[in-house]
Formats: C-alpha cells, sequence, structure tokens
C-alpha cells in the first residue's frame, strides 16, 4: 500500500490505522456476516458507511473467508444501471486475482462475454456500457449463479439501495428478494442513506424484504474518539492540534464524519511540521475548500430556476426546515405559493441538493449551503 501523506481521508480506504474508532459497529457487522445474517445498513449520508463496510471487508474472519464486493448503486435509475454496476464491481474485484478467477465468472455469466477482453498479459478490460446490457433479467439471473457457484462464500453490499425504490421497474425488489433468498452462498448488506425509505422497505409487511434482515443503525462518532484520533495522527507527523479545534469542527458540522475528516484534512495540510494547529485555522481552511468548489456550486446554482434557487436559499438559511409549504416559512423567505414550493422541492430532491429525512428537508452539501449563505 502506498504510504499517505495525509492521514485524514476523505474518500477510499488505506486500513485500519487510518479509520477513526468504530469499534462496536465493526464487531457487530462482522459476527452478524460471518454467521449468516443479512444486513439492511442505515444512517445518514456522509456519516461513514461505505468506509464502514470497507473496514469491516478488512477483517482478518473476513478476509479469509470471503469473496467481498460494494457495489454503489446511487446514481442509478434503472435494471440496466444496476446491473451494469454489478457486473463491473464483481469484475474489478477480481482483476487481481487473475484471469482464471475472471474466466470462472464469464462461464456463467456468458451475457458479458464479448464486453470483457484481455491483453497479452491476460490482464481484463471492461469494454461494457450501461447500454450494452441488452436483457437486464437475464444477465441479474446470471450473476446470482456465479455467486451462488463461487468457491469462497461472497458479501454483497449494496451501498444506497433505497435507489431502487425509484426505479421504474416495479417489481425490482421483489425479484431481488427472491434472488437473495435463493442464494445460499452468500449473504447481503443493504447500506442506505435516506432512513424513511430504508426502514419502509425493510420493516412494511407490505414490502418483499419485510423481516428478511437485521436492521443496524449507525450514528456518529464518539467526540472523545475523534479528539484522540486527530491528536495521534497530528502528533504521528510531528504537528500538535490546539484543544478545542477537533470540538468546533465536530459541533459545526453535526459531527458527520466527511465534513470532520475534509476540514482536518485541510488544517493537517496546513499546518508545517513542528507547528500548532489553531483555532483561527478553520476559517481559513473553510475558505479554501469553499473556494475551490465554488465553480461547482455556480455550475449547481445555475441549473436551477428561479423559484428552485428562491427556496433552495431559504433552505440553506434555515439550515432544517420541516414544514416546507407552512405559511410562516413561505412569507418569511418571500416565496411565491405553497403549490410552486412543492414543485421545487420535488426538483431539488431529484437533483440531490437537498434531503428529506424524518419530516426535515436540508441541504445535502453542508459546505454548499455555507456558500450560498455568504454571498
Amino acid at each position: 500500500m502506498d504510504q499517505v501523506i495525509n492521514p485524514f481521508l476523505t474518500f477510499g480506504y488505506e486500513g485500519p490505522e487510518y479509520f477513526c474508532d468504530r469499534e462496536n459497529e465493526t464487531e457487530t457487522l462482522t459476527r452478524l456476516l460471518v454467521n449468516g445474517n443479512n444486513v439492511a445498513l442505515i444512517s445518514p449520508r456522509r456519516m461513514g458507511k461505505t468506509g464502514l463496510l470497507h473496514h469491516c471487508f478488512n477483517q482478518t474472519d473476513i478476509q479469509a473467508h470471503y469473496n467481498t464486493f460494494i457495489v454503489d448503486i446511487y446514481a442509478t435509475k434503472t435494471l440496466e444501471d444496476f446491473v451494469f454496476q454489478m457486473g463491473k464491481v464483481i469484475v474489478d474485484r477480481l482483476r487481481p486475482m487473475g484471469r482464471s478467477a475472471i474466466d470462472r465468472f464469464l462461464q456463467i455469466v456468458t451475457s458479458l462475454q464479448t464486453g470483457i477482453s484481455f491483453d497479452g498479459n491476460g490482464n481484463a478490460s471492461w469494454n461494457i456500457g450501461v447500454g450494452d446490457i441488452k436483457n437486464p433479467g437475464y444477465t441479474l439471473d446470471e450473476i446470482f449463479h456465479y455467486l451462488q457457484a463461487s468457491e469462497k462464500r461472497c458479501i454483497v453490499a449494496i451501498d444506497e439501495f433505497q435507489a431502487i425504490g425509484l426505479y421504474p421497474d416495479a417489481n425490482i425488489e421483489a425479484r431481488l428478494r427472491t434472488y437473495v433468498q435463493e442464494c445460499r452462498n452468500a449473504v447481503f448488506v443493504f447500506s442506505g442513506s435516506q432512513r424513511h425509505m430504508m426502514n419502509e422497505m425493510f420493516s412494511s409487511p407490505a414490502r418483499p424484504f419485510y423481516q428478511s434482515v437485521t436492521i443496524m443503525n449507525i450514528g456518529a462518532i464518539a467526540l472523545d474518539k475523534y479528539v484522540e484520533f486527530a491528536k495521534y495522527h497530528f502528533n504521528k507527523g510531528g504537528k500538535s492540534v490546539e484543544n478545542g479545534v477537533v470540538e468546533k469542527i465536530y459541533d459545526s458540522f453535526e459531527a458527520t464524519t466527511w465534513y470532520v475528516q475534509k476540514l482536518l484534512n485541510e488544517l493537517y495540510s496546513l499546518t508545517s511540521v513542528g507547528g500548532n494547529c489553531q483555532l483561527a485555522m478553520i476559517d481559513v481552511a473553510l475558505n479554501n475548500i469553499l473556494s475551490s468548489s465554488e465553480p461547482t456550486y455556480q455550475e449547481t446554482m445555475f441549473q436551477l430556476t428561479t423559484k428552485q434557487m428562491s427556496l433552495f436559499r431559504a433552505i440553506c438559511k434555515e439550515g432544517k426546515v420541516s414544514q416546507i409549504t407552512g405559511g410562516k416559512f413561505i412569507k418569511a423567505n418571500n416565496l411565491t405559493s405553497a403549490s410552486s414550493v412543492q414543485k421545487a422541492v420535488k426538483v431539488l430532491l431529484d437533483k440531490h441538493i437537498i434531503t428529506y429525512n424524518m419530516g426535515i428537508y436540508e441541504p445535502y452539501d453542508k459546505f454548499l449551503a455555507l456558500w450560498l449563505n455568504s454571498r
């Protein structure tokens, strides 16, 4: 593994040293999986679910006995997208195991054979587009047959699983439930960030996945654990961090893992060897992050209509909104009407510019909200 220059990772997984806490969650999830339980893993987005999955799959008990796959379906809209992502992840994961592992996959998943080629060294290339998945139901059937026939047991994590609830194929949940139930050689993690959708999928007697999983909710990492983690890595790098720095970041971003990591990453880069990271540097770090993202934020705002923009500004100003079509909120923010707000809300949700959980609307990107509020 390459040397890690900055210990506060904002993407990927580089091993346990760079992973903060989650000891209890790791032990619980590992125990559930090795004992054959399917799991629904639920937490707000950017709280660290995917990192926890990587960390769990890095545990000795799992590495030694399982093939593991993490399939992110956040951006998928159809069954074709889903099958494309699942096939690609499996091939990518098998690639380091050599051509024989890919060949075993292709012996079963014959519908993808023409889209995978090998160079002179036997390295596989994925040459398939979503449009090349001509019969997604058939390919999905083959993929599950591969999982069933795998020499090692498999653990398949499907990240942002609630996305399937928006597919035009109304039977996708029932179809996947049948495949999961019949695939005795694999266990599954259904990871999701839209709590109301995930709870509906797995807790409603009317839905196919009802009572088919152990539901596991994860929250924030404890503050004292983050303080200890930050001080350890600053000290290891020949730096120090002033008391109160981690606490301020943690509180400002509601303990959301990704934002804490991002600020600590920037602060670590701003602190010279032998230097001390001070509270005053937080504003500098935040301004750096917002400035670097400004072109992206401007493009996002450019794509909104005047009414959508007005509503989004109002939500950013409030931070969290419950009665979004209520007269008080509309009047206070000079919005036109409840009906126009309802239309704008749908677009903002579809574009993932705002989120809705537990009756609360709020900006998806806290940095974008800060940038907009400062203008």
